[in-house]
């Protein structure tokens, strides 16, 4: 019995993603652990489909046990977003690998890259921060700084799956985790890119066809027959999301915020609350967004703040690494990695938030964060949904 562990978002799933299943099985995994975003993701937007749909349809997928990354790491800096992950999957005890894609496909070159920007970041520190104040994001400052002296590297931390890659690594070594690092080497269209492969294309791309051109026809052919079932039921049924029917609630927040509660939120710093403060007059989305973002600040890290306005996720919530695990779905050998983790973990494991939210202090504030994330989700919906769902949530257990 071999575990291994995927950090994902399958927003949607596609062959890339199936390619990358079907790999770590050839590697050897008899068992596969996903740590999954929720209902909101780290590029700053909804899920296409709701997390328990896109759970059960993992399991269906080749996952055996899906476990939820807490809202206020999906909606972080990619550190951020691969330390909650990692520490789930390292909490539980079991798992023997983790399991990711890259762009370089070699687990040697991303450990180097990870050595020369950290060795970068404390040797030419000033350096970086001169480049920053011209405007620069602190990724494109240190790539700028160590192009300088090492291209390889810079090409390695280029590529967006590869930085993620580093950032799983950086994050094992902090928990000291036993996990082994495996990576499979990404295939076809680029990350976010719209130009197609043979029968792979970007979630980017697979996203924009489905809110612009709300056709699921399109999309079939570049993921599996049951995520394209799955896509089309929820097209007819008004359960696609789209952040632009937040457009007025995120307005009206950040209308009736002031500076002092926007520089409490997550991510932001160096006087960032006054700039979004002075948006506060835009009429929609688009406007706010880019009259916020500048050279320094990304257009993903602005949606991800202002999603944290939103819902209220503040600097303070990601002081406390994730107090427990919550349990999407799973199926037969999902109950084997359970049962094998019985006494293992370092943390609680379990289905019910409801139950989660009385472990204490902590596990409380986490609870009704992602409680109150699916309420506003639901608004994002064609068809609005109720609130406090994530109560009576049902998880799928497949035992077929």
């Amino acid at each position: 019995m071999k575990i291994s562990g995927i950090i994902c978002e399958y927003n949607p799933f596609h062959n890339g993603h199936l390619h990358h299943i079907r790999e770590t099985r050839k590697n050897g995994a008899t068992h596969i652990v996903a740590v999954m975003s929720g209902n909101f993701v780290q590029r700053g937007d909804v899920a296409v489909m709701d997390k328990l749909e896109r759970a059960k349809l993992a399991v269906r997928s080749g996952v055996d046990l899906v476990i939820e990354l807490p809202v206020q790491y999906c909606l972080s800096s990619a550190e951020n977003f691969a330390a909650g992950a990692v520490w789930l999957l390292d909490s539980l005890g079991v798992v023997e690998e983790l399991s990711f894609g890259s762009e370089c496909g070699d687990i040697k070159k991303l450990y180097n890259a990870l050595g020369t920007i950290q060795k970068v970041a404390l040797s030419c520190h000033d350096e970086i921060i001169n480049i920053m104040e011209k405007g620069y994001t602190y990724p494109k400052a240190l790539n700028s700084v160590i192009n300088g002296f090492d291209s390889q590297t810079a090409s390695v931390i280029a590529e967006p799956n590869n930085l993620l890659a580093i950032e799983y690594l950086r994050a094992m070594i902090k928990f000291s985790s036993k996990m082994k690092p495996f990576t499979v080497k990404r295939t076809g269209t680029a990350h976010d890119g719209t130009v197609t492969s043979g029968n792979i294309t970007s979630a980017s791309d697979i996203r924009s066809r489905l809110v612009t051109e709300k056709s699921v026809p399109l999309i079939r052919p570049y993921t599996t027959s049951l995520w394209g079932d799955a896509l089309e039921s929820a097209m007819r049924k008004g359960e696609i999301a789209s952040l632009g029917r937040l457009e007025r609630v995120m307005l009206y927040k950040l209308r009736t915020s002031s500076p002092q509660e926007i520089s409490l939120i997550n991510d932001v710093g160096q006087g960032l609350e006054h700039r979004i403060y002075g948006a506060r007059m835009a009429g929609s989305l688009d406007e706010l967004f880019f009259t916020v973002k500048t050279k320094r600040y990304t257009m993903a890290r602005i949606r991800r703040i202002m999603i944290s306005i939103l819902l209220g996720i503040t600097k303070e919530d990601m002081k406390h690494l994730p107090p427990f695990g919550r349990i999407l779905a799973f199926n037969e050998r999902g109950r084997d990695i359970l049962a094998q983790a019985k006494g293992a973990t370092s943390i609680p494991y379990a289905s019910s938030i409801a139950k989660l939210s009385q472990l204490g202090e902590t596990a409380k504030r986490f609870a009704d964060i992602e409680i109150r994330a699916s309420d506003v989700y639901g608004l994002s919906l064609g068809t609005v949904t109720s609130a406090q769902k994530d109560y009576r949530a049902k998880i799928m257990i497949d035992m077929e």
